[in-house]
């Protein structure tokens, strides 16, 4: 496929098509991000995908944050529940139309309900784990440990800098996206979402003990400097119906 014929990269989103049906805000999000073949992102992929590739590469995304302020078809924000630190693993793909969206691999999160919900309606590959988040001296360390599979763990930490991002192709190539795939009930949907442009600022990521890259395929990476570290104090996100 031509780039002529993909959706381009815009930090704008599009309007959702119709009414919104869920609503989250995610805060204090951390994008560290390595550069890979695409061929080893392909066999990753749901059916009809094929890697999104920027400067002759495929990307591979850790993305901790604070997900909080849950709603669902205009409720109020669910207390407990729709709150806790997530930690994903994250592709890029494009389909046979040429649209764009983040593939994840696996994300950790410390609400049991909200794993087995995302699970059964989409088929979301969450995972139940320990998750927390710790702020300190300016930095803000991530950690994850997996219920019942104690090996699959995170332990990040991330520095924020004052330094802006705007106008930067690879940190909108990364971050503005504006859909998720996901492969349920036969079929490879694809779901929509709509925020606000990502406020960024260059970052530092000051130490990584990390298995949940290896878990997911991708070994020897979290050994690697990765290529990308951004900050986003974060946005508020909603989504709308499936395609």
């Amino acid at each position: 496929m031509t780039d002529a014929a993909m959706d381009p990269i815009s930090a704008v989103a599009p309007r959702l098509a119709g009414r919104a049906s869920s609503s989250q805000r995610w805060s204090n999000l951390m994008f560290v991000h390595w550069r890979v073949d695409a061929a080893l992102v392909a066999p990753l992929l749901p059916e009809g995908l094929a890697p999104d590739e920027f400067d002759g590469t495929s990307w591979v995304g850790l993305i901790p944050f604070v997900l909080d302020r849950a709603t669902v078809f205009g409720s109020p924000p669910i207390p407990y529940f729709g709150t806790f630190v997530e930690v994903n693993v994250r592709l890029y793909a494009v389909d046979a139309n040429g649209r764009r969206g983040v593939v994840f691999v696996s994300l950790e999160a410390s609400r049991l309900a909200a794993v087995l919900a995302a699970r059964a309606l989409f088929s979301i590959p969450y995972m139940w784990s320990r998750t927390r988040l710790e702020v300190a001296a300016g930095e803000y360390r991530y950690t994850s440990r997996r219920h019942l599979a104690a090996a699959a763990h995170t332990d990040i930490v991330v520095r924020p800098t004052a330094r802006p991002v705007v106008g930067d192709p690879l940190a909108d190539f990364l971050t503005a996206r504006w859909a998720l795939f996901t492969r349920t009930r036969g079929r490879t949907m694809h779901l929509r979402n709509h925020h606000e442009p990502w406020e960024l600022f260059q970052a530092e990521l000051i130490s990584l003990d990390d298995t949940l890259l290896a878990v997911a395929g991708f070994p020897g990476l979290a050994g690697r400097a990765p290529d990308s570290v951004l900050y986003s104090p974060g946005v508020t996100t909603w989504f709308g119906a499936a395609g």
